[in-house]
């Protein structure tokens, strides 16, 4: 990898970075920060991440090919590189069909977009893309640094490893609540997942890994809900967080839920204690 990673690092949507999380979530030891929820071809959230920290690494998860062109976020790469040389990895993937009127051709569109930043001279090592089957984590393997994966457990880890082979990024999103309380922890982490539950890239990905139409109802069952929200004290979730690079993963993306509002940074620098 041409961008240093670290084993961990954490995910969020644009609502929820600000400069102090960013600086905080640094001296916190973690290696990678991630901007969610489709952020623009300018990458002027990412920007403001690479601004406020010194030396860790950001990346998208993910730019969407749909809404973004890929000269424009080429452009917007190198003017990243220029400021920020080294700390910046792009990551980009196809989006859901439910959220995009004009969704066509995936595999096609995924291939042109590759072949458009080839054209653009963003290197292939300082790329990444968004990838649950097989098909499209082979997409990975061959024309970008490696693989994105989201919603996903170890056992989705364990295969995609399998399918990547050795010498390529896997790094996997992984929900936590830090709860110990079952039912509390469960409420807030289907609160979550309902928007997610209703798209078919992460319904048919999950019964790939065995579960059925009767877990993926009404909220989710307890079973499908504790394997995509680790929940419980920090060192039980970094026990499952773990398991991700014991199943092959070299770098885990923590997604921390909670209440609308809650400070997130107490809360990822107790984690970090147990990590390291």
């Amino acid at each position: 990898m041409a961008v240093e990673l670290g084993r961990f690092g954490v995910w969020h949507g644009p609502q929820h970075w600000g400069p102090e999380l960013a600086a905080g979530l640094e001296q916190a030891g973690y290696g990678a920060l991630w901007l969610g929820a489709s952020p623009g071809a300018d990458l002027r959230d990412a920007e403001v991440l690479l601004a406020s920290t010194s030396s860790v690494a950001v990346g998208t998860s993910i730019v969407n090919m749909w809404k973004s062109a890929a000269t424009e976020v080429g452009a917007s790469y190198h003017r990243l590189e220029d400021e920020h040389p080294g700390r910046f990895l792009l990551g980009v993937g196809i989006g859901h069909p439910e959220r995009t009127g004009e969704y066509k051709s995936p595999y096609e569109t995924i291939v042109g977009y590759l072949d458009e930043l080839d054209d653009a001279k963003v290197p292939v090592d300082r790329r990444a893309l968004a990838a649950l089957g097989p098909k499209v984590l082979h997409v990975a393997g061959t024309r970008t640094a490696g693989a994105l994966p989201y919603l996903t457990t170890p056992e989705h880890t364990r295969e995609a490893r399998r399918t990547l082979g050795g010498g390529v990024l896997l790094a996997p999103e992984q929900k936590i609540v830090l709860e110990t309380d079952d039912e509390i922890a469960r409420t807030t982490a289907r609160d979550y997942l309902a928007s997610y539950l209703a798209l078919r890239n992460y319904t048919s990905n999950l019964k790939r890994l065995g579960f059925t139409d009767d877990d993926l109802a009404d909220g989710g069952s307890d079973r499908l809900v504790d394997a995509l929200v680790l929940h419980g004290s920090a060192v039980d979730i970094a026990a499952g967080l773990n398991a991700h690079l014991e199943a092959g993963a070299d770098h885990v993306a923590i997604q921390q839920l909670g209440r609308e509002g809650i400070d997130l940074l107490p809360g990822y620098e107790a984690l970090a204690t147990v990590l390291q």
